[in-house]
């Protein structure tokens, strides 16, 4: 088992998995957990990095350039052993390369490079992917996926969290079918006003999905004790999920989104996917902060 990295600021302390480069724990100045207990009856992700896929594609097959290749859901570098290129008291950065195991089911050179930094009560997560090849274009996708403790410490119990986005959402959403892909039909919001108030039944269909986002960042509550504020600016797509019963809820900025039922188009046509020129980079960024307790 790979050491955990640990960061620490005045406000926070973070703990990441190498493999993956996953956040495994992030904890206030009271030492409170702010994130999943992971029980496995429900799930043991703690908060995946989805790349180079994001969501299941369909038949767990991509297409790029008229070949099919296999890739699972949500891409293989939450599978995957990072190397710890830097370290100190409050950040951390990891890298991965592209190696014969990625090239089976991506046929491209890349390196994906993610960064933790804390500063106050905040936690700012960056992925970079860079694109070494000369010639060729790199389309990827990428999402955060990070799960957070349902209630929350002091929030009191699971019922009155809630969510609230930052901006007006009038968009109906979109909802996973049965076989793991976008279903066609979109849902009405359960918004109300910016608010989605927590509950369990919201979930039976599995997660809720925003493709036309107008927020930049949401708020996540308890009746009572912290408030965790969650930023994406560089992300189109947002999905909330959890399994009912657990003791988390995921708020997940996506640059990328599921196969849409019947997709069988190249990859590069996916709502989401971006191109990566020849020697250029793409970032994309997360932050959590720790707002004052409500």
């Amino acid at each position: 088992m790979a050491e955990r990295v640990v960061i620490r600021g005045d406000g926070l302390t973070a703990v990441i998995n190498p493999l993956g480069a996953e956040l495994s724990s992030l904890k206030d100045a009271a030492d409170r957990e702010l994130m999943t207990d992971a029980d496995p009856a429900f799930w043991t992700g703690r908060a995946p990095l989805l790349f180079p896929v994001v969501g299941k594609p369909a038949g767990e097959t991509i297409r790029i350039d008229g070949r099919a290749y296999p890739m699972k859901q949500h891409g293989f570098a939450r599978r995957m052993m990072f190397t710890v290129s830097e370290h100190r008291e409050d950040c951390a950065v990891f890298t991965l390369d592209a190696n014969t195991e990625t090239r089976r089911s991506f046929p491209f050179e890349f390196q994906l490079r993610v960064s933790f930094r804390i500063e106050g009560a905040s936690l700012t997560v960056e992925a970079e992917v860079f694109n070494p090849d000369r010639e060729r274009s790199l389309p990827a996708s990428f999402g955060f996926h990070p799960a957070f403790a349902w209630p929350l410490p002091g929030g009191g119990v699971k019922e009155g969290h809630r969510i609230t986005f930052s901006a007006d959402e009038p968009e109906p959403l979109r909802r996973i079918d049965a076989d793991g892909q976008i279903a066609p039909e979109p849902r009405p919001s359960p918004l109300d006003g910016r608010v989605l108030e927590l509950r369990d039944d919201l979930f039976g269909d599995d997660a809720l999905i925003w493709d036309r986002l107008h927020s930049d960042r949401v708020t996540y509550q308890g009746a009572a004790g912290p408030r965790l504020e969650i930023a994406f600016p560089d992300t189109p797509i947002l999905g909330i999920w959890t399994r009912p019963g657990a003791h988390f809820v995921c708020i997940e900025p996506w640059h990328g989104i599921a196969d849409s039922s019947g997709f069988t188009g190249d990859f590069r046509d996916k709502p989401g996917v971006f191109e990566v020129e020849p020697g250029a980079r793409k970032r994309i960024a997360m932050r959590v902060t720790l707002l004052a307790e409500s």
